[in-house]
């Protein structure tokens, strides 16, 4: 049996967003952001499958709060829908805005970190991992460290990622990835929280209901994929329709044989008697 892809966002939450798997989710934010975690507290697990039924495109984001109170997000997302940045500042604004308390002050609003692991390129320059900070324009003071958002790109781990430069969070995208066998085996060893993962991942595995659901949300996808680009193709093709119509119309106008125009547009004696009737010629 094939064992299930922590790129499937479904999967993904099903492993680092289940209660008694802080360790695992507290290890791998360690990874992406460099510090030592205290304690991690996830937020109340929703019904993921009544969730899917009704939406099999939705988003499954991990929201938890570590140490002083810091309100993290974490997202998989495989799909490049062109509004990455936005999407990501909408969340965080949504998670900041929500986090301050009637009669708080503003200075005592939470931190809120959002993480996003997409598997396409969000940008063509830099490297697989970038950090985006709010800072003043004046020598590049940060303003406040109460906005942070991180872009992971796997598509460029891929290509660029070097274990020697960052070993856990190396570690951590390869068996993400799971592109190599003996390195994946090698991981998980070197780190138990990685190998906690993976057995929660072979659990998860022998569950046909969890596979299923996984099933639904690869099929959403490629569906969206195939739909978007069919779309993109009929675009194309009426856009050069309308191109080869106006050039047709010119011709007429300058009163060009029917013949010559028939071989230049391909198009047919019908089509251009249409045009010929229309209004605008």
């Amino acid at each position: 049996m094939e064992k299930l892809k922590l790129t499937n966002d479904f999967i993904f939450k099903k492993v680092f967003g289940k209660k008694g798997n802080e360790s695992i989710l507290k290890d791998l934010l360690e990874a992406i952001l460099k510090i030592k975690i205290k304690k991690i507290e996830l937020q109340a697990e929703v019904e993921l499958e009544r969730e899917l039924i009704d939406d099999k495109t939705g988003v499954l984001d991990i929201e938890a709060t570590i140490d002083d109170n810091t309100i993290i997000d974490v997202e998989m997302q495989m799909r490049n829908q062109y509004n990455m940045k936005e999407r990501s500042l909408f969340y965080w604004a949504g998670l900041y805005y929500t986090g301050l308390k009637k009669k708080e002050e503003y200075k005592e609003n939470k931190r809120v970190i959002t993480i996003n692991i997409v598997n396409f390129d969000m940008f063509k320059e830099g490297p697989y991992h970038e950090k985006i900070e709010l800072r003043r324009e004046y020598k590049n003071i940060l303003l406040t460290n109460k906005l942070e958002i991180h872009f992971i790109q796997l598509s460029k781990f891929l290509k660029e990622g070097q274990e020697e430069k960052d070993k856990k969070m190396w570690q951590w995208l390869t068996f993400i990835c799971n592109k190599n066998r003996k390195e994946v085996e090698r991981v998980m060893k070197e780190n138990k929280e990685i190998e906690k993962a993976n057995e929660e991942l072979e659990y998860l595995t022998g569950d046909d209901a969890v596979r299923r659901i996984a099933f639904l949300r690869e099929k959403a996808e490629r569906d969206y994929i195939s739909n978007m680009s069919g779309a993109r193709e009929e675009g194309i093709e009426e856009g050069e329709k309308k191109k080869t119509i106006e050039i047709a119309k010119e011709m007429l106008a300058k009163g060009i044989e029917i013949e010559l125009i028939k071989e230049i547009t391909k198009l047919s004696e019908e089509e251009l008697e249409n045009i010929k009737k229309s209004k605008k010629v």
